[in-house]
Protein backbone atom coordinates (compact mmCIF):
# COMPACT_ATOMS: atom_id res chain seq x y z
CA UNK A 1 0.00 0.00 0.00
CA UNK A 2 1.41 3.37 -1.00
CA UNK A 3 0.45 5.28 2.13
CA UNK A 4 2.35 8.40 1.08
CA UNK A 5 0.31 8.61 -2.14
CA UNK A 6 -2.94 8.21 -0.18
CA UNK A 7 -1.86 10.87 2.32
CA UNK A 8 -1.17 13.27 -0.57
CA UNK A 9 -4.60 12.57 -2.03
CA UNK A 10 -6.14 13.23 1.38
CA UNK A 11 -4.21 16.48 1.70
CA UNK A 12 -5.66 17.71 -1.60
CA UNK A 13 -9.19 16.81 -0.49
CA UNK A 14 -8.74 18.40 2.94
CA UNK A 15 -7.35 21.61 1.43
CA UNK A 16 -10.28 21.77 -0.94
CA UNK A 17 -12.78 21.31 1.90
CA UNK A 18 -11.08 23.98 4.04
CA UNK A 19 -11.14 26.52 1.21
CA UNK A 20 -14.63 25.76 -0.10
CA UNK A 21 -16.20 25.72 3.36
CA UNK A 22 -14.36 28.78 4.69
CA UNK A 23 -12.49 26.86 7.39
CA UNK A 24 -9.09 28.53 7.04
CA UNK A 25 -7.38 28.88 10.42
CA UNK A 26 -9.90 26.65 12.22
CA UNK A 27 -8.70 23.75 14.37
CA UNK A 28 -10.54 20.74 12.98
CA UNK A 29 -8.79 18.09 15.09
CA UNK A 30 -11.71 17.51 17.44
CA UNK A 31 -14.10 17.11 14.50
CA UNK A 32 -11.73 14.68 12.78
CA UNK A 33 -11.35 12.55 15.91
CA UNK A 34 -15.12 12.33 16.39
CA UNK A 35 -15.63 11.59 12.69
CA UNK A 36 -12.98 8.86 12.90
CA UNK A 37 -14.70 7.26 15.90
CA UNK A 38 -18.10 7.45 14.19
CA UNK A 39 -16.74 5.84 11.02
CA UNK A 40 -15.16 3.03 13.02
CA UNK A 41 -18.47 2.48 14.81
CA UNK A 42 -20.24 2.37 11.45
CA UNK A 43 -17.79 -0.32 10.35
CA UNK A 44 -18.39 -2.28 13.56
CA UNK A 45 -22.12 -2.01 12.94
CA UNK A 46 -21.71 -3.44 9.42
CA UNK A 47 -19.64 -6.37 10.74
CA UNK A 48 -22.35 -7.10 13.31
CA UNK A 49 -19.58 -8.68 15.41
CA UNK A 50 -21.13 -7.52 18.68
CA UNK A 51 -24.76 -8.38 17.85
CA UNK A 52 -25.03 -11.62 19.80
CA UNK A 53 -28.81 -11.25 19.80
CA UNK A 54 -29.07 -11.45 16.01
CA UNK A 55 -28.67 -14.30 13.54
CA UNK A 56 -28.10 -11.96 10.59
CA UNK A 57 -24.54 -12.08 9.29
CA UNK A 58 -22.19 -9.24 8.39
CA UNK A 59 -22.60 -7.03 5.35
CA UNK A 60 -20.87 -8.00 2.11
CA UNK A 61 -17.10 -7.55 1.94
CA UNK A 62 -17.49 -4.65 -0.51
CA UNK A 63 -19.64 -2.76 2.03
CA UNK A 64 -17.18 -3.51 4.83
CA UNK A 65 -14.27 -2.33 2.70
CA UNK A 66 -16.00 0.94 1.83
CA UNK A 67 -16.77 1.56 5.51
CA UNK A 68 -13.19 0.65 6.39
CA UNK A 69 -11.65 3.21 4.04
CA UNK A 70 -13.98 5.92 5.36
CA UNK A 71 -11.93 5.70 8.57
CA UNK A 72 -8.68 5.73 6.62
CA UNK A 73 -9.55 9.18 5.28
CA UNK A 74 -9.60 10.58 8.81
CA UNK A 75 -6.46 8.75 9.95
CA UNK A 76 -4.60 10.23 6.98
CA UNK A 77 -6.10 13.66 7.56
CA UNK A 78 -4.91 13.63 11.17
CA UNK A 79 -1.42 12.47 10.14
CA UNK A 80 -1.23 15.26 7.58
CA UNK A 81 -2.34 17.88 10.11
CA UNK A 82 0.50 16.82 12.42
CA UNK A 83 2.94 16.44 9.52
CA UNK A 84 3.70 12.83 10.46
CA UNK A 85 5.82 10.78 8.06
CA UNK A 86 3.18 8.24 7.01
CA UNK A 87 5.70 6.02 5.22
CA UNK A 88 7.74 5.69 8.41
CA UNK A 89 4.62 5.04 10.46
CA UNK A 90 3.40 2.35 8.07
CA UNK A 91 6.85 0.75 8.06
CA UNK A 92 6.81 0.75 11.88
CA UNK A 93 3.43 -0.96 11.80
CA UNK A 94 4.69 -3.65 9.44
CA UNK A 95 7.77 -4.31 11.58
CA UNK A 96 6.24 -4.17 15.05
CA UNK A 97 2.48 -4.45 15.20
CA UNK A 98 1.19 -6.56 12.34
CA UNK A 99 1.67 -9.85 14.18
CA UNK A 100 -0.86 -8.82 16.85
CA UNK A 101 -3.78 -9.49 14.50
CA UNK A 102 -3.66 -13.25 15.03
CA UNK A 103 -4.52 -13.07 18.73
CA UNK A 104 -7.49 -10.70 18.54
CA UNK A 105 -11.11 -11.02 17.46
CA UNK A 106 -13.23 -8.17 16.15
CA UNK A 107 -14.99 -7.01 19.33
CA UNK A 108 -11.81 -6.43 21.35
CA UNK A 109 -10.09 -5.08 18.22
CA UNK A 110 -12.77 -2.39 17.81
CA UNK A 111 -12.61 -1.49 21.50
CA UNK A 112 -8.82 -1.35 21.32
CA UNK A 113 -8.72 0.98 18.33
CA UNK A 114 -11.22 3.35 19.95
CA UNK A 115 -9.23 3.42 23.20
CA UNK A 116 -6.05 4.10 21.26
CA UNK A 117 -7.67 6.89 19.22
CA UNK A 118 -8.76 8.65 22.41
CA UNK A 119 -5.25 8.29 23.83
CA UNK A 120 -3.79 9.53 20.53
CA UNK A 121 -5.97 12.63 20.83
CA UNK A 122 -4.66 13.34 24.34
CA UNK A 123 -0.98 12.65 23.68
CA UNK A 124 -0.71 14.17 20.19
CA UNK A 125 2.54 12.44 19.27
CA UNK A 126 3.68 10.05 16.52
CA UNK A 127 4.05 7.09 18.89
CA UNK A 128 0.41 7.14 19.96
CA UNK A 129 -0.69 7.83 16.39
CA UNK A 130 1.12 4.72 15.14
CA UNK A 131 -0.42 2.66 17.94
CA UNK A 132 -3.93 3.79 16.97
CA UNK A 133 -3.24 3.44 13.25
CA UNK A 134 -1.77 -0.02 13.83
CA UNK A 135 -4.85 -1.14 15.75
CA UNK A 136 -6.95 0.13 12.85
CA UNK A 137 -4.82 -1.64 10.23
CA UNK A 138 -5.13 -4.86 12.22
CA UNK A 139 -8.93 -4.63 11.89
CA UNK A 140 -8.46 -4.52 8.14
CA UNK A 141 -6.35 -7.67 8.34
CA UNK A 142 -8.94 -9.37 10.56
CA UNK A 143 -11.55 -8.56 7.93
CA UNK A 144 -9.35 -10.18 5.28
CA UNK A 145 -8.49 -7.07 3.28
CA UNK A 146 -5.23 -6.88 1.33
CA UNK A 147 -3.16 -3.70 1.09
CA UNK A 148 -4.05 -3.53 -2.60
CA UNK A 149 -7.79 -3.75 -1.87
CA UNK A 150 -7.52 -1.02 0.76
CA UNK A 151 -5.55 1.28 -1.54
CA UNK A 152 -7.92 0.75 -4.48
CA UNK A 153 -11.00 1.31 -2.31
CA UNK A 154 -9.47 4.46 -0.81
CA UNK A 155 -8.75 5.89 -4.27
CA UNK A 156 -12.33 5.21 -5.39
CA UNK A 157 -13.80 6.74 -2.23
CA UNK A 158 -11.54 9.78 -2.53
CA UNK A 159 -12.90 10.35 -6.03
CA UNK A 160 -16.46 10.03 -4.69
CA UNK A 161 -15.65 12.56 -1.96
CA UNK A 162 -14.40 15.03 -4.59
CA UNK A 163 -17.60 14.48 -6.61
CA UNK A 164 -19.63 15.16 -3.48
CA UNK A 165 -17.78 18.43 -3.00
CA UNK A 166 -18.54 19.30 -6.64
CA UNK A 167 -22.23 18.92 -5.83
CA UNK A 168 -22.14 20.96 -2.61
CA UNK A 169 -22.20 17.99 -0.21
Amino acid sequence: MNVKKLAEMQKVLDERIVIEHGLEGKDLEENKILALLVEICELANETRCFKHWSTKGPSEQSVLLEEYVDSLHFFLSIANAHEYDVDLLFDTYQRMFEQEKETVTLVPAFKDVMDRILLMEKKKDPYHYVEAFSAYLNIGKLLGFTWEQIEDAYIKKNEINHQRQDKGY
